[in-house]
Parts: structure tokens; sequence; C-alpha cells
């Protein structure tokens, strides 16, 4: 299982009203980071093979980040199987390397042309495992 990672530190737009990470942008970040890594470890011509979208996000909540800390977002492909995609992304304090946030998400990759799902192709699947 090949791990993609990335850090950031938490900006004042990143807050919600009680000044804890908005947990709509936890979702934005969770998106961004598994693009990052599909973008990373693919080239044009297998991005041009489909798209991803997702099917299913559980996400579980331990504990809330603030203003200046700095986080450590890992992810990595659990699993592959038809046209479905299971991947994980954990955010945790990059200082004391505890975890705030764990993602699981099912993405369906869709054909480009008829967006309906489709099987992952085999040499995509081998790329995250």
């Amino acid at each position: 299982m090949r791990r993609y990672a990335e850090t950031r530190k938490v900006v004042h737009g990143d807050l919600d009203e009680l000044d804890h990470v908005n947990n709509i942008r936890y979702i934005h970040w969770i998106q961004e980071i598994s693009k990052a890594h599909w973008l990373s470890a693919t080239n044009a011509t297998l991005q041009k093979l489909g798209i991803w979208v997702v099917r299913k996000h559980d996400i579980t909540y331990f504990k809330s980040a603030q203003l200046n800390d700095e986080l450590c977002l890992v992810t990595h492909v659990q699993q592959m199987k038809g046209p479905i995609s299971t991947r994980v992304v954990e955010i945790s304090d990059n200082k004391t390397g505890v975890l705030l946030v764990r993602a699981i998400t099912d993405w369906c990759f869709l054909d480009t042309q008829l967006l309906r799902p489709k099987r992952i192709p085999e040499t995509v699947n081998k790329l995250f495992q």
C-alpha cells in the first residue's frame, strides 16, 4: 500500500465559530489529498482513463485542531474492487502525532465519456498497492 502525505498549517479561514477547524474544511482536505495522491501516482494517459467521484464518506472526528496547529495528512488506498476504490485519510497533529480525524471514503471510477461506473484498470490498481 503506497502512502502519500502532506502537511498544512491551520489558518483563520479554516475555523468555525468555536475556533476549531470546521468539519467542512476537513472534508475539503480529504478530497484535496486524495486528488493529489492520484495525480502524483499517475500520468496524463492514465488520468484520461476515468474520473473519480465520491460515493460515501465515513468520517470520525477524535479531537479538534485549532489556529496555527500544524497537521499531517496521510492517505492510502485500502482496496480496489470493480469500480470502487476505498481510501483512508488520517489527519494528525504533526507535533504530537495525536490522531484528529480518520476518514474512509469510497470513490467510484467513472468512464470519462459516459459518466458511468467503470472497472478500475489493473494498471491503476497496481500503482496503489
